[in-house]
């Protein structure tokens, strides 16, 4: 594809013709002056660069005369697949996975269990043995969905401490039993803990933990219905616990309510997950379509 094909078609990779021997680092740098070279780093460790159609991360990779540069408009990955987790993305700082539910996100007390954070640890491991994956923050172990991971402490340290400020987008998918009146609305409760592990909702602020939940209503069905949700607060269960607390528990979880377990899981999905890399500062959107047996569920 030459340069003019490509702004012929806006579904197209932006592509360029090379003229003479250069490093692509410098070739991508004289034809994008205006970035910075950081940016032009998070599209090379983006995957973003082809070169005669094939994905190139290498920073001197040398560029031969005629050579065709692409640009493409989103992160070229080949997915990773491993043990209840497929890698969707990854860089130096962090890796972005796609986790199935019944999977751990981190040890618990049984500190043999199988977890996405085991998993990926002897991944990178097998790759180089000095590698670490940093926990930057956890899915229920039956929620499957979107997920981050750090590969550097800086990644990490950053992320946990300013969320607010990187994450703009986080939404979860869950089809709750019964049909829920309200096109839309808040949920604002006070959460604690029992003994045994187990969140309870409170409306009157009781000590426990403000929390916040917004949820707008995607399909309805017979006897399920199904919402799309944005946490402002991070709490423990909170999707669970607070869906619940109005009349509408989780389909499949029956900790917290539910008298169903249609599709042998909780109804429970992260799907969207948009942020700023903490480091490059590039803008990054992740999503995962909820499982078709939710959809199932809430047909009319």
């Amino acid at each position: 594809m030459n340069q003019q094909e490509s702004k012929k078609s806006p579904n197209r990779n932006q592509g360029f013709k090379v003229n003479e021997p250069i490093a692509l680092f410098d070739f991508l740098s004289n034809k994008f002056p205006e970035n910075s070279r950081s940016s032009v780093k998070s599209m090379l460790q983006g995957k973003r660069i082809l070169v005669n159609g094939e994905t190139i991360s290498v920073f001197n990779h040398q560029l031969q005369t005629g050579d065709i540069v692409e640009i493409a408009k989103k992160q070229v990955v080949k997915k990773v697949n491993l043990r209840g987790i497929t890698i969707l993305y990854e860089d130096k700082d962090l890796v972005i996975i796609d986790k199935a539910a019944g999977l751990l996100s981190i040890t618990g007390l049984n500190k043999e269990e199988i977890t996405a954070y085991r998993i990926l640890s002897q991944h990178f491991k097998d790759e180089d043995e000095k590698a670490k994956i940093f926990i930057v923050h956890r899915l229920d172990q039956d929620t499957s969905g979107v997920m981050m991971f750090a590969k550097s402490l800086k990644a990490q340290e950053l992320m946990q401490k300013h969320w607010k400020k990187y994450v703009s987008e986080r939404y979860y998918v869950a089809v709750v039993e019964g049909q829920v009146e309200n096109a839309e609305g808040s949920i604002i409760s006070y959460l604690t803990e029992n003994n045994y592990y187990k969140m309870f909702s409170n409306f009157t602020d009781n000590g426990g933990q403000k929390a916040v939940l917004d949820y707008r209503r995607m399909k309805v069905g017979k006897h399920y219905t199904m919402l799309e949700i944005t946490l402002d607060t991070g709490r423990k269960n909170q999707i669970r616990v607070q869906l619940n607390a109005i009349g509408h528990p989780i389909a499949g979880d029956k900790k917290y309510g539910a008298q169903s377990n249609p599709i042998r899981r909780i109804a429970l999905h992260a799907r969207t997950l948009n942020f700023i890399h903490p480091i490059t500062q590039q803008e990054m959107r992740f999503e995962v379509p909820a499982p078709k047996s939710f959809y199932s569920l809430v047909k009319q």
